[in-house]
């Protein structure tokens, strides 16, 4: 049984979550970080020198971190050829989605933790709010073009490249202030797939103390 070092509603953590719920593996996670603390623990540093999360520890004591290499990792020795492509230029694509949305989507998520949940409502400023939905929407814009013809992001079934996108998708349409979210019909549909799926409903929805605002 593997560990996973790392609280249930961090964001990273919820996208390594999600990746062990598709693939079935038994898992012991421990509450830490945020208000658990542990990030600077000596012995916690020694598995993560960057004392970030998610960790995740092998029976024998190995581990990996950052949460890219952790789906990459599991989801190839679990489960090759599914949600780890196993032709070179499908997993190649599944791995440029993965880095995409990694790198381009995540803004909007940090300023929406930042508004909602760490400043008090006398820091709060919408207009960061309203900035951080214009700088997303044109990420959302390519993505919701990309799945005008398929039903995921790499295809007909699930994989990795949807990981990322999918976890900070649920945070987009549900933490989005009315009114301020374009549409986006394609990404909306795939948002809807994703809900009915129970590796998703466990460990992607409702994993805060709001999910509406």
């Amino acid at each position: 049984m593997i560990k996973v070092w790392g609280r249930h509603d961090g964001s990273n953590v919820i996208k390594a979550m999600w990746c062990i719920g598709e693939l079935g593996i038994e898992y012991d996670r421990i509450d830490w970080g945020g208000k658990y603390g542990g990030n600077d623990d000596p012995e916690y540093r020694a598995k993560n020198p960057n004392g970030r999360l998610p960790t995740i520890e092998e029976e024998d004591g190995w581990c990996v971190w950052e949460s890219g290499a952790v789906i990459r990792y599991l989801s190839a020795k679990h489960d090759m050829g599914g949600l780890y492509p196993s032709d070179p230029r499908d997993r190649a694509d599944a791995d440029r989605w993965m880095d995409w949305s990694s790198l381009n989507m995540a803004g909007f998520n940090v300023v929406y933790l930042d508004y909602f949940f760490r400043l008090s409502a006398e820091e709060r400023d919408i207009s960061t709010v309203e900035a951080a939905v214009k700088k997303a929407t044109p990420w959302y814009d390519i993505l919701d073009k990309h799945l005008a013809d398929r039903d995921y992001v790499c295809g007909d079934k699930l994989t990795i490249g949807d990981i990322p996108a999918g976890a900070l998708t649920h945070r987009w349409m549900t933490w989005t202030p009315a009114g301020m979210r374009p549409s986006h019909p394609n990404v909306e549909a795939w948002y809807a797939r994703l809900c009915e799926r129970p590796a998703y409903r466990e460990h992607v929805l409702d994993k805060t103390n709001k999910t509406t605002f």
